[in-house]
């Protein structure tokens, strides 16, 4: 699924770096249409969710985590995630499915996500 424009109530999840400079991939989508705020790398950022996808997997799986507990906190949201992590970043579906495994009912995971999650 490819993600062009969002409704009231949808939060577009992307990766990051660090220091949340949104130059290229999804994350520079959500920057130009979803506002995302250049430098901050986590966390709800207007209609956007950034997972620092850049700095080693055991970031991206605490940033993962923080992200599931803050949807099941507000499930008046719908966080529609990207695959975070398997564009720049240059990670598989296989090595970061498994951080986003047990969702809450208001995300909604890539394809290549949930097979990788359903295998197991």
């Amino acid at each position: 699924m490819r993600i062009e424009s969002l409704k009231p109530g949808e939060v577009f999840v992307f990766g990051s770096n660090a220091s949340g400079s949104h130059g290229g991939g999804a994350a520079k989508f959500a920057l130009d249409r979803f506002g995302a705020i250049w430098g901050q790398a986590e966390g709800l950022q207007g209609q956007s969710y950034g997972i620092d996808t850049m700095s080693g997997l055991d970031i991206l799986q605490e940033q993962a985590r923080r992200f599931l507990e803050f949807a099941r906190e507000h499930p008046e949201l719908r966080f529609l995630v990207t695959e975070v992590g398997c564009g720049i970043a240059g990670y598989t579906p296989e090595q970061v499915a498994r951080f986003f495994a047990g969702p809450p009912e208001n995300v909604v995971l890539p394809r290549s996500f949930l097979d990788v999650i359903t295998r197991r």
